[in-house]
């Protein structure tokens, strides 16, 4: 009797359906640890990525942190004051420097215009499509 029960057994395990479900078996487990091991990736890119941002955030965050202090400083109110507004303080003289380049500049372009004012239209339109400067 003991010797029929283990040729059954023996039967089914070198039989080609057992080692057809075998493989079935095998394969659906390599299947399933890819497909694990591949979620598990994608998770570490997306905490890499979230790292990343969290420390692009972070140096942002100083940066306007800092920009907000100065921004609450008495240098930058005084510095807009002078530059937007053109205040001074109490004791200081302002003086504006007109270089001369501008006032002659200014006096050729009012010399041009009144030349070019006294052109005929033709001429002018001549001068525009066949003259270059």
């Amino acid at each position: 009797m003991v010797n029929s029960k283990d040729q059954k057994w023996k039967q089914i395990f070198y039989s080609r359906w057992f080692l057809v479900v075998l493989f079935g078996l095998t394969f659906l487990l390599i299947i399933s640890y890819a497909r694990a091991y591949y979620q598990e990736y994608q998770v570490r890119q997306e905490i890499s990525n979230l790292q990343q941002q969290l420390h692009s955030l972070e140096s942002k965050k100083i940066e306007t942190m800092d920009l907000l202090r100065y921004a609450q400083s008495s240098t930058f109110v005084e510095e807009k004051a002078r530059t937007e507004l053109n205040l001074v303080k109490p004791g200081e003289n302002m003086a504006i420097i007109v270089s001369g380049s501008q006032l002659d500049g200014n006096r050729q372009e009012k010399t041009d215009m009144i030349k070019w004012s006294q052109v005929s239209n033709p001429i002018k339109w001549f001068k525009f499509f066949f003259i270059t400067n």
